[in-house]
């Protein structure tokens, strides 16, 4: 019950509000009024009525607006039959023209509410999208704390061309983090794909390489089939693949043109593990390629980070690259969750606040405990957005 009248009131917080508001008009009318009709014949003041209706789309609809610019045309009324006569030239061109006035404000009220619904519901639309793209990954997987972030390049966009995801295999835990070439419609698309061939093949390949592969084999018949022929050689991915036992601490990767994680050890300490990457994913020639299986050591306390290159290609105001291993070093002790909040933080900073791609992270903390979930398989986007 108290929850239900704490919503009822949070409901009327805002109509009350924006109806408070519209005494200001009202009241600017009235004094508008009063001191025109007490001022000397030669002096008009009725033109500032036009103030009423342009102030009123700031905090009200097209309704509201309408309401207040009659309310002035008819003090503009009052102000010319009390005050030189209605039938006066002066007095007819300022009523025309409030009329005229008011009128435009009150079609630009009713444009802008239509926007605002369309653009309410294309952010409705792409929150579907993302949910269905990219489902939140879990605060625990197997022997791993979690926190991840994605910011989009696109304006009011939530995902783009990068993608990962995660998932309990016998044991491990397998994650996929990628990069798809491009930005918008066609980039989601093909991270769409990507991420529908990891659900499907994660369970069913015992080694990376061999996952590797039948990703890079989706791609291929994505690009053979749906792509243009004159587009199909510029589409590919980069990713990374990687797979952490619950018992073993030795932790293995295989990339596919993905930059190197970052292993952030207590002390401020942080390492990159060896990495020998294979072609992007979709890259003509690149079927049957040997891949390579990278091993590690990732030690209970230690915080993996996975990122796409959007993060480090990111510049600032004088062109300088986002710093990422030099800026984490700072924060190799955090938990995942804190990591993701001063990395995002730092990095739109040093950017201006604007990407100019998209940008991902995980961060995966080992813990000493292994942490059995109770829904099993793949999760994707996560904790921390923009």
């Amino acid at each position: 019950m108290g929850k239900l009248q704490g919503c009822v009131s949070g409901l009327r917080r805002p109509w009350q509000s924006s109806h408070a508001l519209l005494l200001l008009p009202v009241l600017l009318i009235v004094v508008i009024t009063v001191a025109d009709l007490r001022a000397p014949e030669d002096i008009h003041l009725g033109p500032a009525l036009v103030i009423a209706p342009a102030l009123t789309p700031s905090f009200a609809g097209p309704r509201s607006t309408a309401l207040v610019g009659a309310l002035a045309v008819v003090a503009q009324l009052l102000i010319a039959v009390l005050h030189g006569g209605l039938t006066t030239a002066n007095h007819i061109v300022q009523i025309v023209t409030l009329v005229l006035l008011s009128v435009i404000v009150v079609v630009y009220s009713a444009v802008r509410d239509r926007r605002r619904a369309q653009l309410a519901q294309v952010r409705t639309v792409a929150e579907a999208a993302q949910h269905v793209l990219m489902w939140p990954l879990p605060e625990h997987i197997g022997p791993l704390r979690i926190a991840s972030l994605y910011l989009a390049a696109e304006d009011e966009a939530q995902i783009g061309g990068d993608l990962y995801a995660a998932t309990r295999c016998d044991g491990e835990v397998r994650v996929l983090i990628g990069d798809v070439r491009g930005k918008g419609l066609s980039a989601i698309g093909e991270a769409a794909l990507l991420l529908g061939a990891f659900r499907e093949s994660a369970h069913r390949h015992i080694t990376l390489p061999d996952l590797a592969t039948a990703l890079e084999q989706s791609v291929q018949r994505y690009a053979e089939d749906l792509e243009p022929r004159e587009e199909a050689a510029e589409r590919f991915a980069t990713a990374l693949l990687v797979e952490i036992p619950d018992e073993d601490l030795v932790t293995r990767m295989t990339s596919s043109g993905h930059p190197p994680p970052l292993l952030l050890s207590p002390g401020h300490a942080v390492t990159v593990p060896s990495l020998h990457p294979s072609p992007p994913l979709g890259v003509h020639g690149a079927g049957g390629i040997e891949r390579t299986l990278d091993v590690f050591s990732f030690e209970p306390g230690d915080t993996l980070l996975l990122y796409t290159d959007g993060v480090v290609e990111a510049r600032d105001a004088q062109g300088r690259f986002y710093p990422l291993a030099e800026r984490v070093a700072q924060w190799t002790d955090a938990s995942p969750e804190a990591l993701m909040f001063r990395i995002r933080r730092d990095l739109l900073a040093h950017a201006g606040g604007h990407l100019g791609d998209d940008a991902a992270l995980i961060a995966l903390h080992r813990t000493s405990a292994v942490h059995h979930p109770h829904h099993h398989g793949v999760l994707g986007r996560g904790s921390a957005r923009s």
